[in-house]
């Protein structure tokens, strides 16, 4: 049913990235949207266990690091570890976004967001946040799509 859903509502994919103090983590995420025109919202879909989302439930802030077509190592070297036993960002360059989050230098935009509420899903929960700052820095650029054996190999 996973690839089924994959296929029949194509979606981008994404770091999201938080900063809680001085710690940093990211992690994949497909499960994007734009929720609301004014104000800005932005929904992210995140399970409960991942270490993200504990970091984002403390912070309050999280960014949407949109990634090009071509960043597919990128995509599952975040995708696949926990940030609870790897520092992610050893060798990989970024900036920072105006309320500190990280800004991954492969990213063509970002997206950083002021969480605003946040919504039980099934086995994710919803964070929507109000874009608080943010940049297109490849307009050329064309986004990544997720598709489920890219990433899982099948069914």
């Amino acid at each position: 049913m996973q690839e089924l859903i994959s296929r029949a509502l194509p979606q981008g994919v994404f770091v999201v990235t938080v900063r809680n103090g001085e710690e940093i983590n990211g992690m994949t995420a497909a499960w994007v949207s734009q929720v609301s025109f004014k104000p800005a919202l932005v929904a992210v879909a995140i399970a409960p266990p991942r270490h993200t989302f504990g970091m984002i439930e403390e912070a309050g802030i999280f960014c949407v690091n949109a990634l090009p077509k071509d960043a597919f190592e990128l995509a599952k070297h975040f995708g696949f570890k926990s940030g609870r036993k790897t520092d992610k960002f050893k060798g990989i360059e970024y900036s920072t976004a105006l309320k500190g989050s990280p800004v991954l230098k492969a990213a063509y935009a970002y997206l950083e967001c002021s969480v605003v509420s946040k919504c039980e899903a099934g086995d994710h929960v919803l964070f929507i946040g109000e874009v608080v700052d943010g940049n297109e820095l490849d307009p050329e650029a064309e986004p990544m799509i997720f598709r489920w054996n890219d990433f899982f190999g099948g069914k």
